[in-house]
């Protein structure tokens, strides 16, 4: 078995061009001391996400950013996952949104694939790769279980966050104060993963 490759501060690529989503990874790499450079502020393709699970997109993408910037880095592939639809949209969630990255049309889609169904079951699920310019690959997943509400509701986060009640909460996403919904995310779930494997004690 491959021994598990650490990384202690310095720059990590990280493979978005979402600010949102790189928010949230800055946000979670700075207890570490690591600091975040964007694929855009790297000149960095978004590669075709072409894999048929978030674990495969996440590995095409860090591998990309790795191999483009000469730097470690950090993908995420992430996707909401709707019970009654199958899963729906899952590796796709992104390219409901259509070109323009609308969501808000996104939302709409999900709203009227449910119609008829009484569940309303869904998981948001993140999978996270740290790779290397050689070709080494770490891949940590998580999830948070919830249900969907419409119409959506606040304007904080990203994505589907305003359709979405993590379980045993009131609040959207969408509605929740950033520090409270890092606590419990898909992505911050998988980033603790990550963390405890591969990142040295918290600065």
């Amino acid at each position: 078995m491959a021994e598990v490759r650490r990384i202690t501060g310095g720059h990590l690529a990280v493979a978005t061009h979402n600010p949102g989503k790189l928010r949230e990874i800055a946000e979670l790499l700075r207890p570490y001391g690591v600091a975040a450079a964007g694929a855009a502020a790297l000149g960095l393709a978004e590669p075709d996400e072409t894999g048929a699970t978030f674990e495969d997109n996440a590995r095409l993408k860090a591998l990309a950013a790795a191999r483009g910037s000469g730097l470690p880095a950090l993908a995420d592939d992430s996707g909401l996952t709707v019970a009654a639809l199958g899963g729906a949209p899952g590796v796709y969630s992104a390219r409901w949104a259509g070109p323009n990255r609308d969501f808000a049309a996104a939302m709409r889609r999900v709203e009227v694939a449910l119609a008829g169904h009484s569940d309303r079951r869904a998981a948001f699920v993140a999978a996270l790769a740290l790779a290397w310019p050689d070709g080494h690959v770490e891949i940590f997943r998580g999830e948070v279980h919830g249900h969907l509400v419409f119409p959506p509701r606040g304007t904080r986060g990203f994505g589907y966050d305003p359709i979405f009640v993590p379980e045993g909460g009131r609040e959207t996403f969408g509605e929740m104060e950033p520090a409270a919904k890092h606590a419990i995310s898909h992505r911050a779930r998988a980033f603790a993963r990550l963390a405890a494997t591969c990142f040295g004690a918290a600065a």
